[in-house]
């Protein structure tokens, strides 16, 4: 999927207030970040990430902080999608497995989970090439906005 897939998508979702966000976030360049795949009715969204030098720990591995990152960046743009404007409010992560650079690039497969007024909840499974689960994330999010409800 391209990133002008992904545009495609936000734009008929957030019509004019698209040019009140900055599109793909300058994060998700920074961590060349890819779209795979997005399913915004069944609220699903995969992603590719890198394992990049830059964002090693000092054991040589992928900094957790990076690996949150490459979730909080395959949540967000999912979270546009599902519901009004939001925040991600509170991020839980697991790692099982240290993300070496031998691993070359991770996919996160994000999924909304459910709506509760205005909080949204989503899951996220990080994964190697092969398929083998490295790290699972939990995201809390807020609805900043209703404009589904007045506000």
């Amino acid at each position: 999927m391209s990133e002008t897939s992904i545009m495609e998508i936000l734009q008929q979702k957030l019509g004019d207030k698209i040019e009140d966000f900055l599109l793909p976030p300058p994060v998700f360049e920074l961590m060349h970040g890819e779209f795979l795949s997005i399913d915004a009715e069944a609220g699903c969204i995969t992603t590719r990430f890198p394992v990049l030098a830059e964002f090693q720990n000092p054991y040589g591995s992928m900094q957790g902080g990076m690996v949150a990152a490459a979730v909080d960046n395959t949540i967000g743009p999912l979270s546009m999608l599902v519901a009004p404007p939001n925040v991600t409010r509170r991020l839980e992560m697991k790692y099982s497995r240290p993300i070496t650079d031998d691993i070359e690039y991770i996919t996160v497969d994000g999924k909304f989970v459910q709506r509760d007024g205005r909080k949204l909840t989503f899951n996220a499974e990080v994964r190697d090439k092969n398929g083998r689960l490295l790290a699972r994330g939990k995201a809390f999010h807020w609805i900043i906005e209703d404009v589904e409800e007045g506000g």
